[in-house]
């Protein structure tokens, strides 16, 4: 049982502009989780921002995929819960701060959806579900490998994300890498991390490697998605990205083959002159959750 009442957004500020009665936290299955938290960016800052950002664009995204033929945030409910505080805190705080929040959140059935923020706090979410799934592989798209034991001192760095998960399961894969220092390279060959890069995915396609990544997967499967895993030319990120299709075909047949426990999207920094790349992360998140129920 929860120990308070869940404090949620109404629906001027809440995901997709829900009414009430799909956004309350009692009637909705999915709970979207705003976690502003931004202490390591380096070459370019504002990740904070990104979950309002998402939240305000998302209102502009049309509730029926016409894809799936769904209409999920009626059909489930989607509530957006206030987001938290990391002001006060130190950065391995904020961590356990929001690991605990969202361990509640799965005790009471909700598949919880988290907004970064950067990097760095997607520890809290993978460690909640590792804790509470068995045979759960992380799956993180990602321009960078995220292996660096520390950067700029820094053990909670957005470039040490993967290296923390590291610590308690080697059960990662890995997806779109093309940016990352010889010592990752070197660890990733000693820990045995299933990592795709993305010059090799290029050559034989994203779709041609997808049998491969779905191989490396566990039965349960959670999802981490830094946006800069997409092209510059529709997210400002490292060239040689990928593109919207081929990205939505990749999560389509994951979240077939296997059980999608949850998810978090991470990295946006929100530009005024490119507001549409604020709205592409928006709809990506409607996506999933459509491919999802």
């Amino acid at each position: 049982m929860m120990k308070k009442k869940i404090p949620t957004l109404p629906s001027k500020s809440n995901f997709l502009g829900l009414e009430k009665q799909f956004s309350s936290f009692d009637n909705s299955l999915v709970v979207v989780l705003p976690c502003p938290f931004e202490r390591t960016t380096s070459y370019g800052k504002g990740t904070a921002k990104g979950p309002l950002a998402i939240l305000n664009a998302s209102h502009y995204v049309e509730f029926f995929d016409e894809e799936t033929h769904k209409e999920v945030c009626f059909e489930r409910g989607i509530a957006t819960i206030k987001p938290l505080a990391f002001d006060k805190l130190s950065p391995k705080k904020s961590i356990e701060n929001a690991c605990e929040y969202i361990k509640l959140l799965i005790e009471e059935g909700k598949f919880v959806v988290t907004l970064g923020g950067e990097h760095t706090i997607s520890l809290s979410p993978v460690k909640a579900h590792f804790d509470f799934y068995k045979d759960l592989s992380i799956l993180q798209f990602d321009a960078h490998s995220d292996l660096r034991m520390e950067y700029e001192n820094s053990m909670y760095s957005h470039a040490s994300f993967a290296a923390r998960v590291s610590e308690f399961t080697t059960s990662i894969t890995q997806v779109g890498i093309r940016a990352q220092c010889k010592k990752e390279y070197e660890y990733i060959k000693k820990k045995e991390i299933n990592t795709f890069y993305a010059h090799l995915i290029k050559k034989k396609g994203l779709t041609g490697t997808t049998q491969e990544i779905l191989e490396s997967l566990e039965k349960n499967v959670y999802i981490t998605f830094d946006v800069d895993f997409l092209d510059p030319s529709i997210m400002p990120s490292e060239p040689g990205g990928f593109f919207w299709d081929e990205t939505l075909a990749l999560l389509r047949e994951i979240i077939k083959n296997h059980n999608l426990v949850g998810f978090d999207v991470v990295e946006l920094s929100p530009r005024k002159d490119f507001p549409f790349s604020d709205f592409l992360t928006a709809k990506l998140i409607y996506k999933i959750l459509n491919y999802r129920f």
